[in-house]
């Protein structure tokens, strides 16, 4: 069992930047991975990143590269996702999750809770 706890969501203008982090209860190793997707509603949950524990192999989906970037922290057992250049369509509730690199949702077993991103224009 892994817990998630997600912090850093807030409110940014356009252009702005935010940083969320996400923190993980426990050391993990081995293939794994943790990601970031995003949901707005009514629509489906949203790949933006994901990055290997281990390996440091990096997935950004094409809406975010260049603007976001995913770290991580092993010591900490932490992931980053740091928000740049901020638009209004980047407002979602963002959620981190650890499972198997890849860029759908289906392949990570655990989830946070969920951070709420809003970008004003």
């Amino acid at each position: 069992q892994v817990q998630l706890v997600e912090s850093g969501g807030g409110l940014a203008q356009a252009g702005g930047s935010l940083r969320l982090s996400c923190a993980a209860s426990r050391r993990t190793f081995g293939n794994y991975a943790m990601g970031w997707f995003r949901q707005t509603p009514g629509k489906e949950r949203e790949f933006v990143a994901a990055m290997h524990w281990s390996t440091d192999n990096i997935y950004y989906s094409d809406s975010v590269k260049g603007r976001f970037t995913i770290s991580t922290d092993n010591a900490k057992n932490t992931v980053y996702l740091q928000m740049n250049s901020l638009k209004p369509e980047d407002t979602a509730v963002y959620y981190c999750a650890w499972g198997i690199l890849s860029r759908t949702a289906r392949t990570y077993e655990y989830w946070g809770q969920g951070t709420q991103v809003t970008v004003s224009s």
